[in-house]
């Protein structure tokens, strides 16, 4: 297929929508971009776009055509920026996929990459779906557990993160601090639903807190820590997050089996271009600052 003039104009109504929007960003005429649709859907066989009064929306076809589009896109303009040469910014877009208790972990680096490059904006997706790196789904994954072994994803250590039960001074000063953990249970918690079951510290949970000890439960990792930080139980947080709240004691010594390992994953296409290799940079330079703090 030798169609690329025309797969970067079907790239880009898709992405903005119209063909006049899409006209205006290539400088050209909309029967020009009409007559490139054409010719792609001819050269497919198929349908990639479906005409309705508001624009132009994909078919199932076009959203494989987007994906190739857009990775084909990046890695022409990063090639052009590199034969230019003297590029001091970072223009676009670039995407991260986390789990949503890592995002603390990650926003002293989007601010270091941001202030580097002002031009670039950084697309958060905070979800439990694994992003499909080789659709282009995301620029740079930062997953949990086991390590991603997928032949065309490059592969690199986060460094373990860890998690804790916590208590805020102002639950303790209302219910007292344990001792130990016997003494955990005249005490309420904050919980995720039993449905979460990959969390590292389920497993202490279901042995540990019954149904009448239980105060408050939510899916939202972020409403459980706002729960705790509210005085309202003792629950699980991540260390990093319980220091940058403050106001929290940690009630056990660590314990390994509440730690999971992480992971940077991307995409062998993208992993060298220059967007992905600066924010790997800013996240890697601030993890280490992280851990030897």
């Amino acid at each position: 297929m030798d169609k690329w003039a025309e797969l970067r104009t079907a790239y880009q109504v898709a992405k903005l929508g119209t063909v006049s929007a899409a006209a205006e960003l290539l400088g050209i005429h909309r029967a020009t971009v009409n007559r490139h649709i054409d010719v792609l859907e001819a050269e497919l066989g198929a349908r990639i776009f479906l005409r309705h009064a508001r624009g132009y929306a994909l078919t199932e076809l076009g959203e494989d055509v987007l994906r190739v589009a857009q990775k084909t896109d990046e890695l022409i303009g990063d090639l052009a920026g590199r034969i230019r040469g003297g590029r001091t910014e970072i223009e676009g877009e670039i995407k991260l996929t986390i789990l949503a208790p890592f995002a603390g972990l990650l926003m002293q680096a989007i601010a270091e990459f941001r202030t580097r490059n002002p031009l670039c904006v950084v697309t958060i997706d905070a979800s439990e779906d694994l992003a499909r790196l080789e659709y282009g789904e995301a620029h740079i994954a930062l997953r949990a557990g086991q390590k991603p072994e997928h032949p065309d994803y490059v592969v690199s250590s986060f460094g373990r993160v860890g998690f804790n039960l916590y208590a805020h001074e102002s639950y303790i000063q209302r219910n007292g601090l344990p001792k130990d953990s016997s003494e955990l249970s005249r005490h309420k918690f904050v919980v995720p639903p039993p449905q979460d079951s990959r969390l590292p510290f389920r497993p202490w949970i279901d042995e540990h807190v019954t149904p009448d000890m239980v105060a408050l439960t939510s899916r939202d990792i972020w409403v459980g820590a706002e729960a705790v930080s509210a005085g309202i139980g003792i629950g699980f947080i991540g260390d990093h997050e319980a220091q940058r709240r403050g106001g929290l004691t940690a009630m056990l010594p660590p314990d390994e089996d509440w730690s999971v390992p992480g992971w940077l994953v991307t995409h062998v296409d993208l992993h060298r271009t220059e967007k992905v290799q600066a924010m790997l940079n800013c996240i890697k330079s601030t993890r280490q600052s992280q851990a030897a703090g």
